[in-house]
């Protein structure tokens, strides 16, 4: 009986001697690593940087003239269309005028009429002036004479105008061309009756000379302040993908443009059309150039953003949260960026941070024993992606951008609550 027992005991002994081992070599593999942050880093390179602002407006001759009627009446004859050359004085249409021509003709009989009757006036004047002379007639007939004698001269300019009003209204039956250029527009038709009742109904559209052109863009008044008379601007239309077109900056106008409430000003921009590729009303996507380096030194703007955190918990990474490629902020950042920054206020500061060009200092951070250390450069224009680097640092220097922490491997995914861990049950 004491030798099962003693037995017994023996065996429970070595049962807790083997778990206890295997407890102590197996808590090594059970203990969590510590996990460190991995950063990612970009090579200082040379590049061109250029800052720019962009916008869009529309395409448009130099001159563009309506050519109207002044008077009412069908057209009788057409004498220009679509992109018919045109030079100034050319006759492009004509009305009908037989009615104008009949109105003529009353105004110069009316005319002769009133001149009749002046000669008759003046005649009754030197009458009555001879009669009262010698006693013959009283004053008062001789006075009736000279009043019916000026009433005479009145009609006769009355009428005089009547008729010069109808030789204007008969000459301009005839629609010239006020300029040399193109018609881009024809609004009538022959037969069609029109009326300059209010306003003068509209026959074409004249271009003064499309091998110059212009664009009106409308600039953000966020970035009208470093638009200047004289700036290069390059430009893209929907009718020629791929290719770019150059043009130069002619007037920033001071009036504002206000849609929506959002503000922009006019910028005139001149553009040459020797091979008549670029047509009135295309759109155009323009680019300004306010400021360029060629071949300086460029940090990306990525490097200037990052700011080391203290890391986070294991396993955090791309997956739980943490940025891949902008580094991942410190629970005391994080809250007061929620708290203080909106989205208007992000895009304030990365508008701020494209149009700042002047020289200012920041840190940057390179890798020193596998650890960032801070490096202060001197920075200068930026295009909204790199910025240029003045001094403080060489080209080839690899600057942090990001930094996250990698997942974490081995047993410690079997330390998840939510991951299903541990052995399965029965």
């Amino acid at each position: 009986m004491r030798t099962e027992r003693g037995s017994a005991v023996f065996w429970w002994v070595v049962v807790l001697a083997l778990i206890g081992t295997g407890a102590w070599f197996a808590y090594p593999m059970l203990k969590p690593k510590e996990v460190k942050p991995q950063y990612q880093t970009v090579p200082v390179k040379r590049a061109d940087i250029v800052q720019a602002v962009t916008a869009s407006g529309q395409l448009s001759a130099l001159v563009t003239v309506e050519v109207g009627s002044q008077i009412s009446g069908n057209i009788k004859k057409l004498l220009a269309d679509f992109n018919t050359p045109v030079k100034a004085g050319q006759i492009v249409a004509q009305l009908d005028a037989a009615t104008y021509e009949a109105v003529k003709s009353q105004a110069q009989g009316e005319l002769a009429n009133a001149k009749a009757s002046l000669e008759l006036a003046q005649l009754n004047e030197k009458r009555q002036r001879e009669l009262v002379a010698g006693n013959a007639a009283p004053q008062a007939d001789l006075d009736k004479a000279v009043a019916d004698l000026h009433q005479a001269e009145a009609q006769v300019k009355i009428k005089e105008g009547l008729l010069s009003k109808a030789t204007i209204d008969l000459q301009r039956c005839t629609i010239f061309a006020p300029v040399d250029g193109v018609v881009i527009s024809r609004d009538v038709n022959e037969g069609q009756t029109v009326a300059a009742a209010m306003t003068a109904p509209k026959l074409f559209t004249i271009a003064n000379d499309l091998s110059k052109m212009q664009i009106e863009a409308n600039v953000s008044e966020a970035d009208i302040g470093g638009v200047k008379e004289g700036q290069t601007a390059s430009f893209t239309v929907d009718a020629y993908p791929g290719r770019t077109f150059e043009g130069k900056v002619k007037m920033v106008r001071f009036a504002p443009v206000t849609v929506e409430n959002v503000v922009t000003y006019v910028t005139v921009i001149e553009v040459a059309n020797p091979k008549l590729e670029l047509r009135p009303g295309m759109t155009a996507n323009v680019s300004i150039v306010l400021d360029r380096r060629d071949n300086a030194i460029a940090i990306p703007n990525a490097a200037l953003r990052y700011k080391p955190s203290s890391g986070g918990p294991p396993g955090a990474g791309p997956a739980m949260g943490g940025p891949p490629s902008g580094g991942m902020a410190s629970s005391s950042e994080s809250k007061g960026e929620s708290k203080g920054k909106g989205p208007s206020s992000k895009r304030s500061e990365a508008k701020a941070e494209e149009k700042s060009d002047g020289p200012s200092s920041k840190n940057i951070y390179v890798l020193e024993n596998g650890e960032p250390k801070a490096v202060e450069v001197q920075v200068g224009l930026t295009d909204g992606v790199t910025t240029e680097a003045i001094s403080g640092i060489d080209e080839g220097t690899e600057v942090v951008t990001s930094q996250f922490m990698p997942a974490s491997s081995g047993m410690s995914m079997s330390m998840n609550p939510f991951g299903g861990g541990g052995p399965p049950r029965r």
